[in-house]
């Protein structure tokens, strides 16, 4: 008895890597590389036209990125599985990509056998994270119950959160005041976080405001004399 082969979707804005993932998996005879996609726009039209059951999505991407693709994959195709691939050991963009509704997470390095096992196995209906990172994930969700916790009481805010958060910067703010206060300059930091010069601008433009300063030295020296960095 025959069965049909699963029809993946691979969505990458590197030629190399879509090209050689292409090969490689095609050459199972499970899987059926149905369609392919350098954007998350793309990869919505092509799960419109093509009905992949599993889609093998990079995070960082122009136009629109893996995390926004995979939640509106979800929302319009909640049957099809998505599985996030990248370089990139974050705990930030796995929290991402699971809250929008992946069903997966691997790294980039993973040896092409186990990619193959790893899209079958969520076809199947399994889920898909590292131990590494899931570790990660339950030490994360230990420090923000502790946190909770600790508030509960109305006891006072620890100092250090205090002053970091006195700017109501964002998560994302404050990575890239890390990068400022390393003297990184906008294309590095982009490079960095992986996000456009354009962004990075925007990024600044905001922590300069909420600051109160006017340039990076600025910035870097009341960062460091508020214990944020």
């Amino acid at each position: 008895m025959t069965t049909t082969p699963l029809k993946l979707l691979l969505v990458d804005d590197q030629d190399l890597i879509r090209e050689s993932l292409h090969i490689v998996l095609d050459m199972d005879p499970d899987i059926q590389v149905v369609g392919l996609a350098e954007n998350g726009r793309v990869a919505l039209k092509q799960c419109e036209e093509q009905q992949p059951n599993v889609v093998l999505m990079d995070i960082h991407m122009p136009v629109m990125d893996g995390v926004e693709a995979t939640r509106q994959i979800k929302a319009t195709w909640p049957d099809i599985r998505v599985i996030i691939l990248t370089t990139f050991q974050e705990i930030s963009y796995v929290v991402d990509a699971l809250g929008a509704g992946a069903e997966g997470y691997l790294l980039k390095a993973i040896h092409p056998k186990d990619l193959a096992a790893g899209i079958k196995w969520v076809h199947q209906g399994g889920t898909l994270i590292p131990q590494d990172i899931a570790k990660m994930l339950v030490q994360q969700a230990r420090g923000a119950a502790e946190s909770t916790t600790s508030d509960a009481g109305q006891k006072p805010v620890a100092e250090e959160p205090a002053r970091t958060d006195a700017y109501g910067l964002s998560e994302r703010e404050v990575q890239v005041l890390h990068c400022i206060a390393d003297g990184l300059n906008n294309k590095e930091i982009a490079e960095k976080l992986f996000l456009s010069e354009g962004t990075v601008k925007n990024y600044i433009s905001s922590i300069y405001s909420k600051m109160d300063v006017r340039d990076r030295v600025q910035a870097s020296k009341k960062a460091h004399e508020e214990g944020m960095l």
